[in-house]
């Protein structure tokens, strides 16, 4: 609760006091919680009611839920975030919802602040079936897995199919939360999906606070903070949540300000959310997610954003097998960026050096020199950046992130000395915490290794970096990485197979060559 909701509540529970000690109805004390807070907080008339009764959002909400079970009616999607909407004047309940809290309150629409007559054609105030007495056996807000898994819900199921979608992250991030191994199953596809069509269609069809603005745009960086130490499932889960309230604020036209607002966090949210999906091995969904943040990019006619979306979507045909789509995107993405000094003017280019060196086949010259003077247009970018980019790994661009891809594009170029240098010094500006460049940047050590022919070392810096990685940070992208890894070392060195070290490696990888064939079963 912020400072300002803090006082809004010490000041809203001495004029409930006061109203309790004087006898006075709860309408009354409703009233007065409005005539004093309105002023100084913005508190709107629905919103003194529950400071009125002294309650929490919970409380409210369970309460509509056993007057919609009462009537024979399917529960209710409504949640604290949706009732917060309603009290903070972001949204207007429905006729049906309106006519609960009505009945929870036992007061007229006018009251809650709302025209016209109840839908049901009567008044509220003498109805038998809403309890007046909500204050007793009150409980923290979302505290039980029944309120976790509505926090955070804000539409009407009636209204946006987006409700259940949530809900089925929600679940799948209290078992995640609880320590359960989840899979993408078609499920959790289905509401990633279901959620990312909606978003495309608000883009292509409004009003906020400030305060909320600021609230998601902190949230959408501490996202950013957590991409390279959370497993990617619970991290999805947590970004598509804040994804769909984003979308959601989108529906009606904002301010420019506030739209254009939305939009950058939009397509911020998105691209991350594409490049969770690479880790999780789902290259089409990916790339429908980078497309979506590409629609909302553009209209905010932000370049570097614009160019920062592009750079990370050619990682999809980079990790998956297209060097040239990779390196067009990569091209594409300079030419957003133009003259602007952002994180693309540095990405960019080494996502060229390294499709470049992809494609370098038997050392051809011409393509080794591109990939080597894209590396160095890299590093003079590099120091053009703002410091907040070069400290940010998601919306910028790491001095540790240079190292690693630079010596990813040398090991390819055959340049094992310059790569493993590279590399080393990469490793060692990474924290304990952080899983996947980490075990990304030990296999190219190995493959430094097996090029050199210390096949045993490779086996030895491989196989250690497979058992660093616990069972929820073994997803596709690490693991495709160790098998295609493995069978490098198969082809190139003769009788590997037969060493006690590779046969420790496959059996690590087990897993790995179950996940390739479904995989490969599913394409």
């Amino acid at each position: 609760m912020s400072g300002r909701q803090h006082r809004e509540t010490e000041v809203a529970r001495r004029i409930r006091a006061k109203g309790l000690a004087g006898s006075h109805p709860m309408a009354q004390i409703a009233d007065e919680v409005h005539e004093v807070c309105g002023p100084q907080f913005g508190t709107t008339r629905i919103k003194s009611h529950r400071l009125g009764y002294g309650i929490a959002l919970a409380d409210v909400i369970e309460q509509v839920r056993a007057l919609f079970e009462r009537d024979g009616k399917p529960v209710p999607g409504i949640g604290e975030t949706l009732l917060s909407a309603y009290e903070s004047g972001l949204k207007k309940p429905g006729p049906e919802y309106l006519h609960y809290l009505c009945l929870v309150y036992r007061v007229e629409p006018v009251a809650l602040g709302y025209e016209g007559p109840c839908i049901c054609g009567h008044g509220h105030r003498m109805q038998g079936g809403a309890r007046g007495d909500l204050h007793e056996g009150r409980r923290d807000a979302a505290s039980s897995p029944r309120e976790l898994l509505n926090a955070a819900s804000s539409g009407d199921s009636s209204a946006d199919g987006g409700n259940e979608e949530e809900n089925v992250l929600r679940r799948t991030l209290l078992q995640l939360l609880a320590g359960t191994t989840v899979s993408l199953d078609g499920q959790v596809l289905g509401a990633v999906e279901g959620i990312r069509r909606r978003l495309d269609d608000t883009l292509v069809s409004g009003t906020v606070s400030a305060a909320m603005l600021d609230h998601w745009e902190e949230a959408t960086t501490g996202f950013g903070r957590q991409y390279s130490n959370t497993p990617p499932l619970r991290l999805l889960c947590d970004v598509l949540l804040e994804l769909s309230a984003v979308r959601q604020a989108l529906e009606r036209r904002q301010p420019m300000d506030i739209q254009d607002g939305l939009l950058r966090m939009t397509a911020r949210l998105a691209g991350l959310s594409g490049m969770v999906m690479i880790n999780l091995g789902d290259h089409r969904m990916a790339r429908s997610f980078f497309r979506t943040g590409r629609t909302a990019a553009d209209e905010t006619g932000d370049r570097a954003l614009r160019a920062w979306v592009t750079a990370r979507e050619a990682l999809v045909p980079l990790y998956y097998g297209d060097p040239r789509e990779a390196l067009n995107l990569a091209k594409k993405s300079r030419d957003l960026a133009g003259q602007t000094a952002c994180a693309a003017q540095a990405m960019a280019p080494v996502v060229e050096a390294r499709a470049l060196a992809m494609m370098a086949g038997a050392g051809k010259k011409d393509v080794i020199d591109q990939a080597k003077r894209a590396l160095s247009r890299a590093r003079a970018a590099f120091t053009q950046m703002s410091a907040d980019e070069q400290e940010d790994p998601t919306f910028g661009y790491t001095e540790k992130q240079l190292y690693f891809h630079q010596g990813d594009a040398l090991v390819k170029l055959g340049d094992t000395i310059e790569a493993d240098l590279s590399l080393q010094r990469a490793l060692s500006k990474y924290d304990s915490s952080e899983w996947l460049d980490p075990a990304l940047i030990q296999f190219d050590r190995a493959k430094c290794k097996l090029i050199e022919d210390e096949v045993e070392e490779a086996l030895t810096i491989a196989k250690a970096a497979v058992d660093s990685l616990r069972t929820e940070y073994r997803t596709d992208i690490v693991m495709r990485r160790a098998y295609d890894l493995m069978k490098q070392i198969e082809t190139r060195a003769a009788g590997a197979h037969e060493l006690e070290q590779f046969q420790e490696f496959r059996d690590s990888l087990a897993p790995g060559e179950q996940l390739q064939e479904h995989r490969r079963a599913g394409a």
